[in-house]
């Protein structure tokens, strides 16, 4: 595949007009996007039951479409799912995308349209290598394959008259030739809908293969690896696939699992990170020593923001902002307008802007993830960076965890949290990694170390440890294995840590 290389990374190079638009013209694209949005609304059944205009303003959209979160959509959804055509968007819709539940329905279905492939998953997939070709512009990757982890075709819950699927395997039925020729192995095995088969079948079959690219979640990616490993029986991956330059990761933090991947990759190894839910792709990182996230202005979606507090919580529900407006270090929860018909969706994620030229930002966790039982406020973004740094002062090494508070049971008792955590590598210090957690945790969030301080509202943190594999058999339980899946790191009741702490104690 050598004769490839060449001619690809020609063609990527040729793009830089696209670093030019993402790079000096954020605001203008915005207008375009938003512009055509509108347009096309006006052709649906939401738009009409919404009362959208020819040339509507901003100041119109904001007063006439409240921010919709997906149980508020649903009902259009659903008649998508029923197979009704001009619901959300001006098109037929063939697929919708399948991901985590809501309080109300097992699962979200996102609708898909090939607007919204066209003009945001595959143009956001070949930005991303564009950008990656500008920082190593003598990339050998188009000459080997690259594997891609991800989901598989579902059935839906209900009768349907649309395909369904994880947002990976959407993609991988309806990606153009080339795309689908540089993947490894074939989709046969990709889209397998058994997780612990297609674990070995991916690494079985990729063992000859000149792999040069990963794409994936960090935390199942790593399961391929160690088959890998374990099948070839070789100590690191350089020794299977020496060729091996990119993984582009996304999902949950990459941090705590560095250590992990630093020790079975070589050190060419470039970990780009990536920012593509369901609901669309977003962000990518656009330098080669800061992993921020470039957000995708010129990408087919247009962008408000609500301003949160720092808990997670919108501090009003009412008045989000443009990109305009928004400032640095700022926590803002993402809301989205898509040519899949998403309108002034909130889709849970809450982010911070480090740059503003251009627009830069970093993933601080999501709406409903955090823990506030007695005011500390902790949201993942700290939680990641705190375990993190308990692992490196003690040589541990993270599968995965999730943390709930300890209620207070009486007046003289203080509450806690209780961190439950699976480990690869012990630390060699199990005190010391409850100390470096606390500390950090502290120095990282003012209002949990004010709630520790004299240990006036929190005693100090519990560390449980859970037995290899337990998270893996958590998630099996809920049907949920697969790359698309990530395990929720911080509650703010029991119920889910309880069921954990349940099949650690009957295995």
């Amino acid at each position: 595949m050598q004769f490839l290389n060449s001619p690809i990374r020609a063609y990527f190079g040729y793009r830089k007009e696209r670093i030019v638009s993402l790079y000096e013209h954020a605001l203008e694209t915005q207008e375009k996007w938003f512009a055509y949005l509108v347009r096309n609304g006006l052709k649906t059944k939401f738009g009409h039951d919404f009362g959208f205009t020819p040339n509507m303003s901003y100041e119109a959209f904001q007063r006439t479409i409240p921010i919709q979160n997906y149980n508020a959509l649903y009902p259009y959804i659903e008649r998508v799912i029923k197979g009704e055509d001009y619901v959300l968007w001006n098109a037929k819709v063939d697929w919708v995308a399948k991901s985590s539940g809501t309080t109300q329905a097992k699962s979200k279905y996102i609708p898909v349209t090939d607007d919204s492939l066209k003009l945001n998953n595959y143009l956001s997939a070949k930005d991303s290598l564009t950008f990656y070709i500008e920082l190593f512009p003598e990339t050998e990757m188009f000459a080997g394959k690259g594997i891609t982890l991800g989901g598989s075709i579902q059935k839906m819950d209900m009768d349907s008259k649309v395909k369904c699927g994880d947002i990976s395997a959407v993609l991988m039925e309806n990606m153009p030739a080339i795309g689908d020729f540089l993947k490894a192995p074939g989709k046969d095995v990709l889209l397998n809908d058994d997780w612990n088969t297609k674990l070995h079948l991916i690494a079985e079959h990729t063992l000859n293969e000149n792999i040069t690219s990963l794409s994936g979640v960090p935390s199942w990616m790593l399961l391929v690896l160690k088959e890998v490993l374990r099948i070839s029986e070789k100590k690191y991956i350089a020794e299977v696939w020496p060729n091996l330059e990119l993984f582009f990761h996304g999902g949950v933090a990459f941090e705590p699992y560095r250590t992990e991947y630093t020790k079975l990759l070589s050190d060419s190894v470039f970990f780009m990170n990536m920012y593509n839910a369901s609901e669309g792709f977003f962000g990518f990182q656009d330098q080669r020593f800061c992993n921020d996230l470039l957000l995708l202005t010129d990408n087919g979606v247009f962008y408000e923001f609500l301003e949160m507090d720092e808990m997670g919580v919108t501090k009003t529900k009412t008045q989000a902002i443009p990109l305009q407006e928004v400032e640095l270090h700022k926590n803002y929860a993402l809301v989205i307008t898509t040519p899949a018909g998403l309108w002034r969706y909130e889709i849970g994620d809450t982010v911070m802007f480090t740059s503003l030229r251009p627009y830069r930002f970093q993933i601080t966790g999501r709406t409903t993830h955090y823990i506030n039982a007695f005011g500390e406020e902790l949201v993942v973004d700290n939680a990641d960076k705190a375990i993190t740094e308990a692992c490196r002062q003690t040589g541990a090494i993270l599968i995965e965890y999730t943390a709930a508070p300890v209620f207070l049971d009486t007046v003289e008792t203080k509450g806690k949290h209780q961190w439950l955590i699976e480990f690869s590598t012990l630390p060699n210090d199990m005190e010391k990694f409850r100390k470096v957690l606390d500390q950090t945790l502290k120095s990282l969030n003012s209002d949990y170390e004010a709630k520790r301080t004299d240990d006036l509202m929190l005693i100090a943190p519990e560390i449980t440890v859970a037995p290899e594999g337990t998270f893996m058999k958590w998630l099996a339980m809920k049907n949920k294995l697969g790359g698309q899946h990530k395990m929720p790191r911080l509650q703010n009741d029991r119920k889910l840590i309880e069921e954990i702490l349940f099949l650690c104690a009957y295995p």
